[in-house]
């Protein structure tokens, strides 16, 4: 994970290998400590996770979904950057009424 900061803070992108163990790494992280099915984040192409409680989805598209590019989850999770500044500048998209993880970032 930490080449995957260093190679942002840089102004490079990551290794593809290196990017995406530490998105994943960090999903991981996110659905231990938010545990649930309600919501689900996707940080294409790298992955995704079902996470917070709630109601739970089966089939589809869950009503609940947050998707970002790789360099805004990775800012997110290790709290370089705000949810809701994220939200603003639109760099999350955001669906559903309990698609907000504000509660759970950073991680």
């Amino acid at each position: 994970m930490v080449a995957a900061l260093t190679a942002l803070d840089e102004g490079r992108t990551p290794e593809r290998p290196v990017y995406r163990e530490a998105v994943r790494t960090l999903l991981t992280v996110l659905a231990e400590r938010a545990p649930g099915r309600s919501v689900e984040v996707r940080v294409p192409p790298y992955g995704a996770v079902q996470c917070v409680a709630g109601p739970r989805h089966t089939r589809g598209t869950p009503p609940n979904v947050v998707e970002m590019d790789p360099a805004t989850w990775l800012a997110l999770a290790t709290g370089r950057l705000a949810w809701s500044e994220a939200v603003t500048e639109g760099r999350v998209r955001i669906s559903g009424i309990r698609a907000d993880l504000s509660g759970h970032l950073p991680l």
